[in-house]
């Protein structure tokens, strides 16, 4: 798997409750997951938005030559995507919608009890359809309108500095393919669900939008690879896996969170610290769990303050 930022685990989908592999010594990778925050060895690591990710033996879908042939026509899209221009639409099949209407069957009702009101405005506002995957483009158009942010496509997982920096363009850099469709609650990578449910709809909030700016600008000011995991860690705390109280409840307003109907129920379960970010940016974890310690905001106000101020003073 050259080239690559993660290596595939293996075992049994907690949200499926079936054996994704035979294989089951170790955790399987959920779909809550996003491994771009999990640099590789400093030598495996790319620093180019154009790496093909090739699948592991133990993917769910790596026997399925169909599906295989035609996530390399995907990501030959991203390979031959001029930045800026229009996002060639993705060639989804009826079976894939399915995942996509399965997905949403069981994030809709999550979403009603467990997401920060701001998420439950913007996937209003966002309008996605829920019967198909909506293409790139479209979204992205919604988004830019909303925001000023827009999603570009890349062939697989990149860099965490490519895709952190590329947050201050307004660009958030977006896998097209998605999950196999014999596993539609789990996958071991992001995939469009994880991009478009969680990640476009938060940046159509103009909060969430600058939050991501200020990201970006700030791993652009950070020279050391240290300086870099402690960002890239309050990014997970917040960004991914952010939590913050409405009405003496939590709710979630993380990507990682919202993309999941086994995090948003996992969640009530983790252990909540202070919205402490000095102390996030320090705290290690594991990607391959559901999250045992989560950094809880006393509302979206003091999140968005907190976190605003912490990115922008960021030396």
């Amino acid at each position: 798997m050259a080239g690559s930022l993660y290596t595939f685990c293996k075992a049994m989908s907690p949200e499926s409750g079936e054996s994704a592999m035979t294989n089951q010594t170790e955790p399987l990778l959920l779909d809550h997951v996003d491994m771009r925050m999990v640099a590789g060895e400093a030598g495996e690591a790319t620093a180019d938005r154009n790496s093909i990710v090739q699948l592991d033996p133990d993917h769910p879908g790596f026997r399925d030559e169909e599906y295989r042939a035609r996530r390399n026509r995907i990501a030959q899209i991203a390979l031959e995507y001029e930045p800026g221009a229009p996002v060639p639409e993705a060639p989804y099949t009826p079976e894939e919608h399915g995942v996509w209407r399965a997905v949403w069957e069981a994030l809709a009702p999550a979403h009603q009890l467990h997401a920060c009101a701001e998420y439950l405005v913007c996937i209003s506002r966002l309008e996605l359809p829920r019967e198909r995957i909506p293409q790139m483009r479209e979204v992205s158009e919604r988004v830019e309108a909303l925001s000023g942010f827009r999603l570009e496509p890349v062939a697989g997982l990149v860099e965490p500095r490519v895709f952190l920096e590329s947050l201050a363009n307004g660009v958030f850099l977006s896998t097209q393919y998605i999950r196999h469709h014999s596993t539609p609650l789990y996958t071991p990578e992001p995939d469009v669900v994880h991009e478009i449910v969680g990640h476009a709809v938060t940046l159509a909030s103009e909060r969430f939008a600058q939050l991501n700016r200020l990201v970006g600008q700030a791993v652009r000011r950070t020279s050391s690879a240290e300086a870099l995991k402690r960002l890239a860690r309050v990014y997970w705390f917040t960004i991914e896996f952010g939590v913050l109280r409405e009405h003496g409840e939590v709710k979630a307003y993380g990507t990682g969170l919202l993309s999941s109907a086994g995090e948003l129920e996992a969640m009530h379960k983790a252990e909540l610290r202070p919205f402490d970010l000095e102390a996030a940016s320090r705290q290690e974890y594991d990607p391959t769990q559901y999250q045992p310690v989560l950094f809880c905001a006393d509302s979206i106000d003091a999140m968005y303050q907190r976190l605003r101020d912490f990115l922008v003073n960021w030396d």
